[in-house]
C-alpha cells in the first residue's frame, strides 16, 4: 500500500471511531468528547481518561495511547493487527473505551 492509500484508510478509521463516540453519548449515555486535529483523534471520558488514536504514515501504522499503554497497529488487508501480538484494534479499543466509560462499548473499525 502506498502512502496515499494508507492515509485514506487511516482517515476512514478515525472518522468511524469519531462518529461512534458521538453515538455512544446519545445511545449509551456515555460522557465522552471526541476531538479531532488532523490525523489525531482524542477521546476524553467523564473520569478524564484520554484515549488518543493517530496515524503514522511513515510507519503505515495506527497508534493508540491509553492508560493501559501505547499500542501500534498495522493493516494486513482485512484487520488492524497489534504489532506485538495483542488483540486487533477493534477489540483493544472496545476494551479500553468500555473501561473508561463504565459500560460495554463495541468499537468497529
Amino acid at each position: 500500500m502506498n502512502e496515499t492509500e494508507f492515509l485514506a484508510l487511516a482517515e476512514q478509521v478515525l472518522d468511524r471511531i469519531e462518529s461512534q463516540a458521538d453515538d455512544w453519548a446519545a445511545s449509551l449515555d456515555v460522557d465522552v468528547e471526541a476531538n479531532r486535529s488532523g490525523n489525531v483523534l482524542t477521546l476524553v471520558f467523564e473520569d478524564d481518561t484520554h484515549v488518543v488514536v493517530n496515524s503514522q504514515a511513515a510507519m503505515q501504522e495506527l497508534w493508540v495511547a491509553a492508560r493501559s499503554g501505547g499500542f501500534h497497529y498495522r493493516y494486513d488487508g482485512q484487520h488492524w493487527l497489534d504489532t506485538r501480538g495483542g488483540p486487533p484494534l477493534h477489540d483493544a479499543l472496545s476494551q479500553i473505551c468500555s473501561e473508561a466509560a463504565g459500560v460495554p462499548i463495541v468499537v468497529q473499525v
